[in-house]
């Protein structure tokens, strides 16, 4: 992705709309960051330098031909749209490109989407355009269509913890835990040793989890409604449980491929011999279906106790 990118900025063959897609800290945001440096650096080749001014500037958010719109709180709405598209019409203050990055545009409105379709359509000389997003069936098709589309995919574990423990000095056994647990994401391993709270948290989630194996209806249907009033955290929990289960199936199914929670392999190996295949491919696929639609607005705490009711109680075979 990084070569095509810049082998077209060489060769003066600049998609004036790309779609970066991947799994969230897979490195689509950092990717798109960088190639906004080498539209406007000024240091020479390779670009970037990431020493020039203008390089420098754009790691601070201060250049003003670059813009990066990242509110994962908010959707993006079609007022900052219709500001973004002013400035686009600009030509450049500093560099040779305007450049705007629409961070998630999966969570944009509707009405925002369909407002960026104009500027997709007929684009202004020396703009460029970068969106991320986790998949690209999560836009528009008319989005999609106008778009270069670059796919990010995961990394071999053994590479994040090679890199943990050469570029970042880490330990080899939290290297190897890392690495295991962000999936093949750099992005997620760098930011869980950086913040420590991220582990605590995979803590916390994955004790309850346990714990609610074991509990009646009221007390799944009460964590259900204290998990709803925090849809980040809720993401962030439902990514954690489909991690688990995901490797309570592999482990029932008798599959020799590496688990995740390689720090709780005793625990994963007594929950799967005490539900069935077909139970934890159930709950697989259920947290994935949630997850999918959570981007649909869906009653997000009906959707939890759905879930928390259907987990499977803690006895072989049942």
């Amino acid at each position: 992705a990084v070569d095509l990118l810049l082998d077209g900025l060489a060769l003066g063959r600049v998609s004036h709309a790309t779609l970066i897609v991947g799994p969230p800290h897979i490195g689509k945001t950092t990717l798109a960051r960088i190639f906004a440096q080498a539209l406007n650096c000024t240091g020479g080749t390779p670009a970037p330098c990431g020493e020039c001014v203008s390089c420098r500037k754009v790691v601070s958010g201060n250049h003003p031909d670059v813009r990066i719109l990242d509110s994962p709180d908010q959707p993006l709405k079609i007022s900052e749209v219709r500001d973004l598209q002013r400035e686009l019409s600009l030509s450049p203050h500093e560099g040779r490109w305007r450049v705007a990055v629409l961070c998630e545009f999966e969570r944009a409105t509707v009405e925002a989407a369909n407002a960026l379709l104009k500027t997709l359509e007929e684009p202004p000389a020396q703009v460029a355009l970068l969106l991320t997003a986790t998949e690209a069936d999560a836009l528009l098709p008319t989005i999609v269509s106008r778009c270069q589309v670059l796919s990010l995919r995961a990394l071999p574990w053994s590479l994040v913890k090679e890199t943990l423990v050469s570029r970042w000095g880490v330990d080899p056994t939290q290297a190897d835990l890392l690495a295991h647990l962000s999936g093949g994401r750099l992005g997620w391993a760098v930011r869980a040793l950086e913040d420590e709270t991220l582990l605590t948290r995979r803590t916390e989630c994955l004790d309850n989890l346990t714990s609610l194996l074991g509990e009646g209806r009221v007390e799944r249907l009460a964590y259900a409604a204290t998990l709803s009033h925090d849809s980040a955290l809720t993401r962030e929990v439902l990514a954690l449980w489909l991690g688990w289960w995901r490797d309570v199936l592999l482990l029932a199914s008798g599959s020799r491929v590496n688990v995740t929670n390689v720090d709780r392999v005793a625990t994963l190996h007594r929950q799967a011999g005490q539900v069935t295949v077909r139970q934890a491919q159930r709950m697989v696929a259920q947290l994935q279906s949630i997850t999918k639609n959570l981007e649909q607005n869906v009653n997000l705490r009906l959707a939890l106790e759905v879930l928390l009711l259907s987990l499977p109680s803690p006895v072989a075979g049942g």
